[in-house]
């Protein structure tokens, strides 16, 4: 009997921690499995397949077909699945560029929620507690990056280089507010969201040519530019407060 309650005070934190990080083990599990079983699943072909049906049950029933597409974007962001970009464009082809626009980038907002509560229920509070304790060069750049937090993380959203899914952990791991979590990524977002969904609101000609859309328009001067201009705004209070910093020395 006393050997079985000497080892409970050290079972219960383990069982914490793994309790703790389900959610996040549930998620990449349920994405490694979809990324294998969904690869061929949620493409443009099946979207054009199925275009017709998919239009007549929208105008049949447009307050469900609402909710489904969102419900089904935010499973798809949430457990990291393949076919994001095809969902964006169905956004745009069954709803048009408004409010298209808005289901896509709320959608995907919620479903990065779930990913960074996850994470920071998990290793994220841990691992934020770590870089606080730290001393040196991971100290200086976690105080940089908690003194610029919002202009930091609207520089994850607004550049492509960065992945999605990283982007999600990322502040999770650095102890960044929910609040400001949500605010920049639905806003971060925003941008690319309405080009592709201006793409799939332009779905019906291409069908009807029989091709397919250019997904690549993003990396093109006319429309990376402007994003490019507004990663460049964020970037620039980081500068500014530096600039200031080295004149009152």
């Amino acid at each position: 009997m006393t050997d079985t309650h000497q080892q409970m005070p050290q079972d219960t934190p383990k069982k914490s921690a793994l309790v703790k990080n389900l959610p996040l083990i549930a998620i990449l599990t349920v994405a490694a499995v979809g990324a294998y079983a969904l690869r061929d699943t949620l493409s443009f072909q099946t979207l054009a397949d199925n275009r017709e049906s998919l239009i007549g049950f929208r105008d049949a029933n447009y307050l469900l077909t609402a909710l489904a597409f969102v419900g089904a974007y935010i499973v798809i962001v949430g457990f990291s699945l393949p076919g994001a970009a095809i969902a964006t464009l169905t956004g745009g082809f069954l709803f048009g560029l408004f409010p298209g626009v808005l289901f896509n980038a709320g959608a995907a907002t919620i479903g990065a929620t779930a990913i960074f509560l996850a994470a920071k229920s998990g290793l994220g509070d841990k691992m934020s507690a770590k870089l606080d304790a730290s001393e040196g060069a991971v100290r200086k750049i976690k105080d940089g990056i908690k003194e610029d937090e919002v202009s930091y993380l609207f520089i994850m959203r607004l550049v492509p280089a960065v992945p999605f899914f990283v982007a999600n952990l990322i502040p999770a791991f650095m102890g960044v507010s929910l609040k400001r979590y949500v605010f920049t990524t639905f806003f971060g977002i925003l941008p690319g969201g309405l080009v592709y969904t201006w793409v799939g609101a332009g779905l019906g000609e291409v069908f009807a040519r029989g091709e397919t859309p250019n997904l690549g328009i993003i990396f093109e001067p006319h429309v990376m530019g402007p994003i490019l201009g507004l990663a460049a705004l964020s970037v620039l209070p980081i500068i500014l407060k530096k600039f200031r910093k080295g004149s009152a020395q």
